[in-house]
């Protein structure tokens, strides 16, 4: 694990990171605020405490991998891997337009991105073959990868699953993003597949429950990996879609919803809100 930055300055950068999601979402017209919001406190200490992968190594073969399963969410991981200093973020500014690389799910055309993704299901399978190819070639560099909670009914999670624990990936480590709703509802009602804990720890490997917007739990969660040695390890993150914003937490439209001025307006008073509060 990197050294980590100080807890109270990863809770501010959590608040600017969804400023600048909504802004670049009310920018382009288009994007998936919901789960940009939900994932984000994860992917803040993913980049900035744990994953060995900065601007200057992402062609090292020792790098370690993160490959973000839950494509439809790319906002989020753009204004983090811009923060990180891959690309100049004036470059958000073309989000969604025509001939950007900065479209709505990720693309290897935008440094730092290692996978394209978008067609749910396929982030595990991707990471499960990283991961063995780093234990085949004796390398020390782990494998992240996060999912959606909404695809977790992919067949592909649960063949990648089988192969993670027989293969002992313990060099990877797969978050789901537990905001328990999807495009059309709530996870329970399109299709239920809870408990999630038991149906990974059937398939052998080691599971934790952490609060996805607790950066501290985060961090201890991501330091005790792996959580069993000769296991893959899953952690699944309790978060809130749309977390942040009064207005769409917890509310299915916001899936794919893009603010309007007033909406947009409020959204930023209430972030910063809560950056004075923090302060």
């Amino acid at each position: 694990m990197r050294n980590m930055i100080a807890e109270n300055e990863l809770i501010a950068k959590s608040v600017n990171y969804r400023k600048k999601i909504l802004k670049y979402i009310v920018g382009a017209k288009a994007g998936h605020t919901g789960g940009s919001l939900s994932c984000v406190d994860i992917l803040n200490v993913l980049y900035n405490s744990v994953l060995n992968v900065s601007p200057d190594n992402f062609t090292s073969p020792d790098r370690d991998r993160y490959i973000q399963s839950k494509g439809h969410c790319v906002e989020a991981l753009y204004v983090v891997l811009a923060d990180k200093g891959f690309f100049p973020e004036d470059d958000l500014n073309t989000l969604c337009q025509y001939k950007s690389h900065y479209i709505g799910h990720p693309t290897r055309k935008v440094h730092g991105v290692e996978q394209n993704t978008g067609a749910l299901g396929h982030g595990l399978p991707i990471s499960v073959g990283t991961a063995l190819a780093a234990k085949m070639d004796n390398k020390a560099y782990r494998v992240f990868t996060l999912l959606g909670d909404g695809e977790l009914p992919e067949g592909s999670n649960w063949e990648a699953a089988l192969t993670a624990a027989h293969y002992k990936l313990d060099n990877l480590c797969a978050i789901i993003d537990n905001n328990k709703l999807q495009i059309t509802g709530s996870n329970a009602e399109v299709c239920n597949t809870a408990p999630i804990d038991t149906k990974f720890e059937s398939f052998d490997w080691a599971v934790k429950h952490v609060d996805g917007h607790d950066i501290k739990a985060l961090n201890e969660a991501f330091a005790a990996l792996p959580f069993e040695k000769g296991k893959p390890s899953l952690i699944i993150a309790h978060t809130i879609k749309g977390k942040g914003i009064s207005f769409m937490e917890n509310s299915v439209k916001w899936h794919h919803g893009v603010p309007d001025k007033e909406q947009y307006e409020t959204a930023i008073a209430e972030l910063d809100e809560v950056m004075t509060g923090a302060n």
